[in-house]
């Protein structure tokens, strides 16, 4: 009974995963146009883990909050950008039962579909009073780059780190 369960639920686990993971766009946004992120944190004056749009205008890197606040960092004042690379399971409980419910061990090929990627821009910057900050977004896969690309084109300071590897 189990086995018949699991069968009639398998497919449309797979299916909701499969469409759910549709490949980001990597065209490069042009300067100003906003690239929804989540501030992780950092900003002076912006709560941790909130969402809004971050762009360059003008001078400054803006983060628009969704209730309309904004922080700003100037470009000139950016001493590094660092970009990475993350994953995380999604799913949750649901997700959870769908991979113990599947037999014969298929539980591990739904875990290959079930994470999200997504980058992480740090930049790390300096106020008018000469203090070192830092401040983290988080983004969809392939943004982090465009964002670290068009801070280096508008002159920010962004140094070129050798990879351990």
């Amino acid at each position: 009974m189990i086995q018949r369960l699991a069968y009639l639920i398998l497919p449309g686990v797979l299916s909701a995963i499969l469409t759910a993971q549709s490949p980001a766009s990597v065209e490069s946004p042009a300067t100003g146009s906003p690239i929804r992120v989540t501030h992780v944190l950092g900003l002076e004056g912006v709560p941790n883990n909130h969402n809004g749009n971050l762009s360059i205008q003008g001078n400054a890197l803006r983060f628009q909050r969704d209730d309309g606040s904004a922080a700003q960092i100037g470009i000139r004042s950016i001493q590094d950008v660092s970009v990475g690379a993350e994953d995380k399971q999604v799913g949750g409980t649901p997700m959870a039962i769908g991979r113990m419910a599947t037999p014969y061990g298929g539980g591990g090929v739904i875990a290959l579909f079930a994470h999200k990627k997504y980058d992480t821009v740090t930049v790390e910057y300096v106020d008018s009073n000469g203090g070192i900050h830092g401040a983290i977004f988080q983004l969809k896969k392939g943004k982090g780059q465009v964002i670290r690309n068009e801070l280096l084109a508008d002159g920010a300071n962004v140094s070129v780190k050798q990879s351990g590897k």
